[in-house]
This record gives structure tokens, C-alpha cells and sequence, in this order.
């Protein structure tokens, strides 16, 4: 099968769709299919097969992302070379509407993933005052109605696209992650690396540094912790808008001997920060698939995070962490899945969880959707084809 993907965001842009992406992308690969990815200019990108980019320009104040300004002729042309099967859109801004265009030029079936709540992130464009809550709706409501089928991450994407009036089909299938190895020695030399010390407890937050994860919540929480265990250190790892305003509230809450900072890390290397660390953490209301948590429980690092439904489906064993639901007993679930670790030093393991998780799990999924929305597209052409045989033969004999 040949997959057409769309999507603004993809490496070297770091985030958690680009991420998404190239997993399903490097499994569907290793299962014989081939994927083309559309995408965006990017001035740090180097040349890749199977990879089109389209002339874009940096996304207003989310400078970090990119949309598309023209290249809608090159993606029909492009597409048409690689002979594709299916398009699964990845946005729904300049490279979705280009996959939709090509899937209707090419008469072919288009599926797309939900991935974000942009609702969460209104206040980057003129400060939430041209595009608004109700936009996002309309917008999204729009969008998906207008594809095949949907896929979101978690149940709680789901219900919101329903109460948004989506009414296609809207499959749910968690993201999945590759299941590392454990790396040797990776734990003492990661932390030498970062001027820790083997008997300090490590706390690590892994994420874009931006507003609306709520970083600045771990921060406050995190006194209380180093009040039971003075030797707590907190690693935040990422970069984004918020860095400096955090860098702040950290010197200004005297707190920058147990609190650093070490800048975006590159994909290959993110496993080494969990398996140095001891809890990951995480107070972030907006995620929707999250990632960084199975890339945590993979790896072997208990989380504390905000419940929601999804992390409620996931975080059941507490030997892999424990959700809270005000921000104020953030400190007191973190200190908790501290002595737990220190008290059983049974490995996190659950065998049905990691392959619910798995990579593999997740491309297997998505492809047999991929299959079933070209088994029902090929369906309703011959119906339609023979519904207009039909009005033919009745034209014929009258």
C-alpha cells in the first residue's frame, strides 16, 4: 500500500505529531508499505526520500511551526508519481486542505487524525482575540466532516470532537510507542552528564516549554518535595516560549541549585533521560495522547500527572505512577511514588499494558483502518456506478 501523509509539523520540528508520525511511518515501512510524507520548508531540513515539502513561512506568533503558502499543483503532481492508495491528513490547516484537494483530484479515500486541543492554544495568535474558542469548533466540525473517517488518541478526544458535532466515523487509537531496551550504565553516565549525582532523586519533566502545559505548577509543587528529600533534583528537558518566564520564577523562588535546565533533546536520546531519572512529572491539562507518558512507562520511570480519562486508563498499576486531580496534591503524589520506588524495586512491568503501547500495536490498527475505509470507498464507487446504470437502463425502456 502507498500512504500519502499530510502534516505542517514534522522533523526537524519537534513535537509530539512529528514524533506520532514518523512512528507509524517507520512501522508501516518495516511492514513492506510506503509512505510519503508532505510537508512544510524547513530552513534546518535536509534533503529525504520520500519526503515533499511545500514552500511555507513561520505560523504567526507559533513561530516554531510552519504552514504551507503554495505547492498544491507539486503535492497533486508528486502524488500522482508515487501512485498513491490513501491520504491521512495530520492537520487541519495548509497541508490538510492540500491532502483533501489531492484526495478529491486523485478520487481517492482520505482519513485524519485529530491530534490537538487547539482550544488550548487560541492565545497564540493575537492573544486569542482573532481566532476563538467557537472558531476551533466550527473549524474542526468542518474538517472532519468532510473526510472519510477520523482516528483521535484517547476517548477524551473523542467525546469532544461529538460535542463539537462531528459526525463521521471517529476511530480511537492510541498512539504507540517502540519499546526500548534498557541501555547499560545508561543512568550513571546520563547523570554525570548533567552534574548529578547517583544518590540524588531525579524528578524530570520532558516537553515543548510552552504556557499551556503548566510547567510553572511543578515548579511550585517542587519545595514540598525537596522538604522530605532535600537531595531532589528537578530536570527540565525541552526549550520553548515559556523558558525564560520559568528561568525566572525559579531564581526568584531561590531554587536554582535543585532545578535545571538543559535545552531541546533529540529524538534518539529521549530514553536516556528517563532511564536516568526516577519520577517523571508532568501538571500539563492539554495533552490528549501524551507521549512523554508510555515514552516514561517504556523506559521505566514511574509518573505523576494531572488525571484525565485517558492517563486513567493507562496509569492503573501503581507501580507506574499516580494521577492528581487538584494541582495542590501535586508534591504530596510525587513524594508518594518516591518512597515507592525506594521501597519496591520491582521493575515496571505489565506485559498487556506495553503491548497495548507498542508501536507495532498501533500500525497494525491504523492499517487495518486504512483497509477498511478503501474496502468501503471501493464499495460506494460500484454502488454509485451501478445506481447510475440503473437510471440508464430505466431511460432506455421508457
Amino acid at each position: 500500500m502507498r500512504i500519502g501523509m499530510f502534516t505542517d509539523s514534522y522533523f526537524p520540528q519537534i513535537s509530539g505529531v512529528s514524533t506520532s508520525i514518523k512512528i507509524l511511518k517507520d512501522e508501516l515501512e518495516a511492514r513492506g508499505h510506503e509512505v510519503i510524507i508532505f510537508t512544510t520548508t524547513d530552513p534546518h531540513a535536509v534533503v529525504e526520500p520520500n519526503i515533499v515539502r511545500l514552500t511555507s513561512i513561520p505560523f504567526l506568533s507559533f513561530k516554531e511551526r510552519r504552514i504551507a503558502i503554495k505547492g498544491f499543483s507539486k503535492a497533486l503532481k508528486e502524488a500522482k508519481k508515487y501512485k498513491i492508495d490513501i491520504i491521512h491528513t495530520h492537520t487541519e490547516f495548509s497541508l490538510g486542505i492540500a491532502g483533501k484537494y489531492v484526495a478529491k483530484m486523485l478520487d481517492i479515500p482520505s482519513i485524519h487524525t485529530y491530534h490537538t486541543m487547539y482550544e488550548k492554544y487560541v492565545h497564540y495568535i493575537a492573544r486569542g482575540k482573532i481566532i476563538r474558542k467557537n472558531d476551533v469548533i466550527r473549524l474542526s466540525r468542518i474538517f472532519c466532516n468532510r473526510t472519510a473517517g477520523i482516528i483521535v488518541p484517547s476517548q477524551l478526544m473523542k467525546e469532544m470532537l461529538m460535542d463539537y458535532g462531528v459526525k463521521a466515523e471517529i476511530r480511537v487509537i492510541p498512539t504507540g510507542i517502540p519499546i526500548p531496551e534498557a541501555i547499560p550504565g545508561i543512568r550513571e553516565k546520563m547523570r554525570q552528564q548533567l552534574g548529578l549525582k547517583d544518590d540524588e532523586i531525579v524528578l524530570l519533566s520532558l516537553s515543548r516549554l510552552a504556557y499551556e502545559k503548566n510547567l510553572h505548577k511543578t515548579i511550585n509543587a517542587f519545595p514540598a518535595v525537596l522538604k522530605k528529600y532535600p537531595n531532589a533534583k528537578l530536570v527540565f528537558a525541552g526549550d520553548g516560549p515559556a523558558r525564560e518566564d520559568l528561568e525566572t520564577l525559579v531564581r526568584d523562588s531561590k531554587l536554582t541549585d535543585s532545578i535545571s535546565f538543559v535545552g531541546e533533546v533529540a529524538y534518539e536520546a529521549v530514553p536516556n533521560y528517563y532511564q536516568m531519572a526516577d519520577v517523571y512529572v508532568n501538571a500539563s491539562e492539554s495533552e490528549t495522547q501524551g507521549l512523554t507518558y508510555l515514552e516514561s512507562i517504556v523506559n521505566g520511570c514511574p509518573v505523576v500527572a494531572k488525571r484525565n480519562d485517558y492517563l486513567s486508563e493507562i496509569i492503573r498499576n501503581p507501580l507506574l505512577g499516580s494521577l492528581f486531580t487538584e494541582d495542590d496534591e501535586m508534591a504530596e503524589h510525587i513524594i508518594q511514588t518516591i518512597e515507592k520506588t525506594q521501597s519496591n524495586q520491582q521493575q515496571l512491568e505489565e506485559a498487556e499494558l506495553i503491548r497495548e503501547i507498542s508501536a507495532e500495536t498501533f500500525s497494525k490498527r491504523v492499517l487495518s483502518y486504512y483497509r477498511n475505509v478503501i474496502a468501503n470507498d471501493v464499495f460506494e464507487t460500484e454502488k454509485k456506478k451501478t445506481t447510475i446504470l440503473m437510471r440508464k437502463i430505466k431511460q432506455i425502456n421508457r
